[in-house]
């Protein structure tokens, strides 16, 4: 995966396809069942991230799912699918585009895996694809996995009980309440009366007539009597109707009265209007005077609505005032059907754009910009045919602007050149950067334009920012590359005039460029080559860049070799300066070059005559430690050891007993304690064994003047020393009791209690052979150690000044694993002592400010014998993980860059014909060759190559095959 900045600016892994077997093998399969089940398929969809479109991998969006049981369970978990677009790689800066990116991948798998899904793992027939693929993955449409045709007919029911569809809608001639959802415009608003509540009695008098029970009934009534003395026809029929609406004070005479109640008979009754009732209505509406009406004078016009016979009078006046022979029969417009709403956008778009019209084009460029922007991976050139070169005709008219000259495009492929302006659109036109240096520019300023070349070049700009944004999509870069006329249309826009205005359309060319060029194969004599090769020699970086990312990937996608002939002298100097910045964007992409560059003997050859490779191949050997760190690692040969608990108690040193056999109870106690044992919570000790320990020590004190402890005072005295430590009654299965103390064991070797050093154990064996033993006294000096071996085992007296003479004896080293004196033989006594002070610790002396706290802090536990280590320190450089072992680290980056164009540069620069010049000049006069190019740039850097060899393990290999091609020719 590539690496890049992610929400937070936390380094993550932007998703791609990985193409292995197995994936091969999934889509495959994927493909036949789609297929066999009729529903479309789309092996690589592509989603909207932060990073860009990226191709979603179905094998891995396949699997995660199966791993987080199914599509039904990542459901019913809150933002479950966001999450899992996270572990793909696919992220998004903010909330809104995140919700969009994982709704778009739910609607991915619902689409072109939920079938298959079901089928694979369940062995079950996933329902039809009326209700499964045709249908919204919204949760309201229930679970897949146990979708049906009658529970899926079912939950669409209640839907619809729910929420009325278009067809359930009231008419627009039924009134509704404040008549909003009558949908109509232009119509006068209701009449607002103040509410008047009903304060009259519930049951209704005698002497009120019948009609009084609903406040209409009234007018009702008297409109039906009045009406019905009439004659009983459709025309009186209407006037009833229309009457039912009129205001209270309706004047037949009002031109606005009249149009009123036209209206008011047109929409209904207000449902909002409720008439006064005199009897019934509330005393508090009395001080409330409605605001009279306001008469404006109209005048009524004359319409074919409303007086036909006039209309057509006037009609044939205007008719005859005109002329014999200039009536023209009256056309009605051709309005669609009912019911059709036109072509989609993307088809409105293709046809405004190859109309001609500027509004048009207008329209459709601005909505073809968000288009190929938000829906870049379902807008395809090869699904709306025109489209491209709709969107190149218009980039051309970019000529126009700068120079006298409207390009124009020939498809009938017998192109003379009698015309410049015109390009060949079958075969491209060879000769157009010739084309263009013989145009006569305009007079255009810089910054101040007019509107109408401002505009222009803002439509020019949109259709190739529309080129730019679809050619990012892998099937449209490969349409386009055949598109001969793109290229033309790239060397023109590249070879315009420098102005700033523009920078942002050529650098849109140069994007184009970089999309394309994989699929290209182009010569040192291709225009648009020599167009590329011309950017090189720009001061913007964003250019340069672009240009040597352009040229480094031509033919990258084909078999052919892209050979980068003919390169200028100057680019080749301005590469090398650029590898000296510190730019690691510009570097990488000058190293890519050069990789491609070196490739080739022709170019190596051309490379040491334009610039000094001496002081190049000492910078790229640098390069090899670009962004290196220093990585220390400690390795563990053998882990630490825990001994084991025993019974045995170590012996208390001479000088601790002379010091606590005068010290009182229970002080003795505690200091003995402290000396001899230690806290561990995984251990105990018998009660019995440390009592009989501690009687050893000072049993022999209990007849004399001293106070001495009881055995259950001693007890109580453990558990105040060490905290943690308490006595305990155990019994295992068939065993008897057990009076422990948990919590504390043994010191292999004592402690001072008061300055908590540790004492050394003389290691002198006093009997060999079958059944060894050692001598077990302890000391905390090395020279009161090494005076016990003289007076002791070896029997050395001493003078009154503590000296010794220095006689011949027969002795022997008797040290527990020491084997330079194992057998007795005669020696100087200063030679043995000599060898004997190699096996007593050196006099420790702490310094006066380290006190008794700091001494504690060092003390370790003596039970834990450390673990062996050894520290292991390299270079670390970029490195890649490759998912198939993902234990292994790959090289990348500028690293891997200069050490691959080194290895081009050694393995091909003994094949020039200035290897062999120099051969012959540095012939010597026996005839011996003395070295060549290899032994030339690489002898002073050696030994670093070595040395990256031995620290950097990502690089050993490449810098190992180096090292193999300089040697070799050496």
């Amino acid at each position: 995966m590539v690496l890049a900045r992610g929400p937070g600016g936390k380094e993550v892994q932007v998703h791609e396809i990985e193409r292995t077997p197995e994936y091969n093998e999934f889509i495959q399969k994927l493909t036949a069942f789609h297929e066999k089940r009729g529903t479309t398929f789309e092996p690589e969809p592509r989603l909207p991230t932060m990073h860009g479109h990226v191709n979603v991998d179905l094998y891995r969006l396949y699997k995660k799912v199966i791993e987080k049981g199914g599509y039904d369970e990542l459901n019913k978990v809150q933002k479950a699918w966001g999450a899992l677009a996270g572990e793909l790689g696919m992220y998004y800066s903010d909330n809104k585009g995140m919700g969009q990116l994982s709704f778009q991948l739910k609607q991915d798998f619902y689409r072109y895996l939920a079938a298959y899904w079901i089928k694979d793992q369940y062995g079950r027939e996933p329902p039809p694809k009326e209700i499964l693929e045709q249908q919204s993955c919204a949760s309201k449409h229930g679970p897949v996995l146990t979708r049906t045709v009658e529970n899926f007919k079912l939950s669409a029911r209640r839907l619809g009980e729910e929420t009325p569809t278009r067809d359930d809608r009231p008419a627009e001639s039924t009134p509704t309440s404040a008549n909003r959802a009558s949908g109509r415009l232009r119509e006068a608003p209701p009449q607002r009366v103040p509410f008047q509540p009903d304060t009259g009695p519930s049951r209704q008098p005698r002497s009120t007539p019948s009609h009084h029970n609903t406040p209409t009934s009234n007018a009702t009534s008297n409109t039906y009597h009045n009406t019905h003395s009439t004659n009983n026809n459709n025309h009186h029929q209407t006037q009833q109707q229309s009457q039912q609406h009129l205001p209270q004070q309706h004047n037949p005479n009002n031109p606005l009265h009249v149009i009123q109640a036209q209206q008011a008979a047109l929409r209904g009754a207000s449902s909002s209007f409720t008439p006064g009732n005199v009897e019934t209505a509330s005393r508090l509406t009395e001080p409330f005077e409605p605001r009279p009406p306001i008469t404006v004078p109209l005048r009524p016009v004359i319409t074919p609505g409303n007086n036909q016979a006039e209309f057509a009078k006037r009609q044939r006046m205007k008719q005859q005032a005109a002329g014999p022979g200039s009536a023209q029969p009256i056309t009605r417009p051709i309005l669609p059907p009912i019911g059709c709403e036109g072509p989609n956008i993307y088809t409105r778009c293709l046809l405004a754009l190859r109309s001609g019209i500027p509004a048009e084009q207008a329209f459709a460029l601005n909505h073809l910009v968000k288009i190929s922007f938000e829906r870049g991976d379902k807008y395809k050139f090869d699904s709306f045919l025109g489209l491209a070169e709709g969107l190149i005709e218009k980039a051309l008219e970019i000529g126009n602007l700068f120079y006298h000259v409207n390009w124009e495009i020939s498809y009938a492929g017998d192109q003379d050149g009698s015309r410049p302006d015109v390009l060949d659109g079958l075969e491209g036109t060879h000769d157009i950067i010739q084309r263009i240096r013989n145009l006569r520019p305009k007079v255009v300023l810089d910054h101040l334009q007019p509107v109408e070349l401002s505009d222009n070049l803002l439509r020019i700009t949109e259709a190739v920012l529309t080129i730019r944004n679809m050619v990012m999509l892998l099937e449209n870069a490969v349409y386009m590359a055949d598109v001969c006329p793109l290229r033309d249309l790239l060397c023109i826009i590249l070879c315009l005039p420098n102005l700033e205005m523009l920078v942002e359309v050529k650098h849109f060319a140069l994007d184009i460029a970089e999309q394309i060029t994989p699929w290209l194969l182009l010569d040192s004599s291709d225009p648009l080559y020599q167009t590329l090769l011309a950017q090189l020699d720009s001061t913007d970086r964003g250019t340069i860049l672009t240009a040597l990312r352009a040229v480094s990937r031509i033919s990258m996608n084909l078999d052919a070799t892209n050979k980068l002939q003919g390169v200028p002298v100057v680019v080749l100097r301005n590469i090398m300066n650029w590898l000296l910045l510190n730019d690691e964007e510009l570097v990488d992409a000058c190293l890519d070059f050069l990789y491609q560059y070196t490739a080739v003997v022709a170019n190596v050859e051309r490379l040491l005559e334009a610039v000094n490779m001496e002081n190049v191949v000492p910078h790229l050997v640098r390069l090899l430690a670009h962004g290196a760190k220093r990585v220390r690692e400690e390795k563990v040969l053998e882990p630490e050891k825990k001994a084991l608990c025993t019974e045995e108690v170590p012996p208390l040193p001479l000088d601790l007993h002379e010091k606590l056999r005068d010290t009182d109870e229970p002080h003795r106690c505690y200091y003995w304690l402290q000396s001899l044992f230690e806290e561990d919570a995984e251990s105990n000790i018998t009660q019995i064994a440390i009592w009989q320990a501690y009687q050893g020590s000072f049993g022999a004190l209990a007849g004399g003047m001293r106070n001495t402890l009881s055995a259950a005072d001693f007890i109580r005295n453990v558990s105040h020393v060490f905290v943690n430590a308490r006595a305990q009654i155990i019994r295992g299965p068939g065993e008897v009791q057990r009076f422990i103390i948990e919590g504390i064991r043994a010191r292999t070797a004592p402690i001072h209690y008061e300055t908590k050093e540790e004492y050394t154990p003389c290691q002198w064996q006093v009997a060999k052979g079958a059944f060894s033993k050692r001598c077990h006294q302890f000391f905390l000096e090395g020279e009161q150690m090494w005076l016990h071996i003289l007076t002791t085992h070896l029997g050395v007296a001493l003078d009154e000044n503590g000296k010794m003479q220095n006689k011949e004896v027969a002795a022997s080293c008797d040290w527990l694993n020491c084997d330079k004196y194992a057998t007795p033989r005669p020696l100087k006594l200063a030679e043995l002592c000599s060898h004997i002070k190699t096996h007593v610790p050196s006099s420790h002396k702490r310094p006066i400010q380290e006190g008794v706290e700091v001494a504690a802090k060092r003390q370790r536990k003596s039970y834990i014998t450390p673990a062996k280590t050894m520290a292991l320190t390299w270079e670390k450089t970029a490195v890649t993980v490759d998912e198939r072992k993902p234990n292994v680290e790959q090289a990348a980056g500028i690293p891997l860059s200069a050490v691959l164009v080194l290895r081009n540069i050694a393995r091909n620069v003994i094949k020039t014909e200035a290897q062999e010049e120099l051969l012959k000049r540095t012939e010597t006069d026996d005839g011996d060759e003395s070295g060549g190019w290899n032994e030339r740039l690489f002898r002073p850097v050696m030994s670093r190559l070595f040395e990256v060899m031995t620290e950097n393990k990502a690089l050993a290999g490449y810098v190992t095959s180096l090292l193999q091609l300089v040697q070799t020719e050496n």
